[in-house]
């Protein structure tokens, strides 16, 4: 069992990762050659090809990104070990924000841009990885406050 508890983490940035590439596979294959699917009034599956960050911003500068995601994920991998190993709200959560990174990072060097296909029409259009980045840091900022 603990040899299971070491891997976890690793484990885990593997999932993440394998999980958006199989999103992001079907999205490029089924969604690219067409406007979208309405699966609710509000949610659709819409494929776009974001070059920025969150919201589109900073469109065309996926260099940066690149570089921005790699340094994230090499901090975030050295801050993790000085981190308490008890508080998995730190540990799993850095995991998930460098598991979502590494799979946009993928998109970025491969694609030139990221896929995006989740759509709530009142939000711009995300994927899996950008969820991950995200509930990963609410998870980071809770263990910080156990921490503080």
């Amino acid at each position: 069992m603990k040899r299971f508890a070491a891997l976890a983490p690793s484990l885990l940035v593997v999932g993440v990762f394998l999980a958006d590439r199989l999103t992001k596979s079907l999205a490029l294959r089924h969604l690219r050659p067409i406007d979208g699917v309405a699966l609710t009034p509000f949610f659709h599956l819409t494929y776009v090809e974001n070059t920025g960050a969150a919201f589109g911003l900073g469109a065309r500068r996926n260099g940066f990104f690149i570089a921005v995601s790699i340094l994230l994920m090499g901090g975030l991998l050295h801050l993790r070990r000085r981190w308490p190993k008890d508080n998995a709200w730190l540990q799993y959560g850095a995991m998930l924000v460098i598991g979502g990174a590494l799979g946009n990072l993928y998109d970025r060097l491969v694609y030139g841009c990221v896929v995006d296909f989740l759509d709530f029409r009142v939000w711009p259009v995300f994927n899996l990885a950008d969820s991950c980045v995200s509930v990963g840091a609410c998870c980071l900022a809770w263990g910080f406050r156990k921490e503080g």
